[in-house]
């Protein structure tokens, strides 16, 4: 398992090569925007047809996650369906992956802007979740002090051996974390636009998730 470790605020915690954040000394894995059903809801509003894979290939790699760090807490942190009716769409195969994920573990599901109101799944559903003195919620809040969101599905783009490598990142400063988008149908916003630019602390850096995490000065 390729990952990173860092310290936020005393806390160390581990970024691994997918995009979910590990807390080894909770057993906790948080992981933010999946947007399973994303495929289901562009054929649905007419926006096009995207392969419908992506839910099993989410699923297929947090399946992956939890085995190798043996998670006893699971945190999505909102967005975790591409809106209500997705969720509702997911077929009985889906749902019986997730159920048997959840057995066993605590699981919460953050509120989103994607999927605000309760959803027919097990597993807890919060609008945040406070976690020895860390918030975790989907939207960052600009006055927050130890917080771990998402929303946003952070990138960066950097010079790499003479060409352009643009990844999804982690972006951290003092008062908070934010995760990349964990889904497998997810754009992104890079560090340099002006949201991050203007939530972030001057101070802030990116880690860099792929096979090899990275962590460098966010790139403005």
């Amino acid at each position: 398992m390729n990952s990173l470790n860092f310290t936020f605020r005393d806390t160390p915690l581990t970024a691994l090569e997918s995009g979910a954040l590990w807390w080894p000394d909770k057993r906790l894995l948080s992981v933010s925007d999946l947007h399973l059903g994303k495929s289901e809801r562009f054929a649905r509003l007419g926006r096009g047809t995207l392969p419908p894979y992506e839910t099993q290939d989410t699923l297929t790699r947090l399946s992956g996650d939890l085995d190798r760090t043996g998670a006893e807490t699971v945190i999505c942190l909102g967005d975790s369906f591409d809106d209500t009716a997705a969720a509702q769409a997911l077929d009985e195969e889906h749902r019986l992956w997730i159920a048997k994920l959840q057995a066993g573990r605590q699981w919460f599901w953050i509120e989103g802007n994607h999927d605000p109101g309760p959803i027919e799944m097990g597993g807890s559903h919060v609008a945040e979740l406070v976690v020895s003195g860390l918030t975790f919620r989907h939207i960052t809040e600009p006055d927050a002090h130890g917080e771990v969101s998402g929303h946003y599905h952070p990138k960066a783009r950097i010079r790499m051996r003479g060409r352009t490598v643009t990844r999804p990142a982690f972006l951290m400063d003092d008062t908070r974390i934010i995760q990349p988008a964990y889904g497998t149908y997810t754009g992104g916003l890079r560090s340099e636009d002006a949201p991050l630019c203007d939530l972030m602390g001057p101070k802030a850096q990116a880690i860099l998730i792929g096979p090899t995490p990275c962590l460098l000065p966010m790139p403005r």
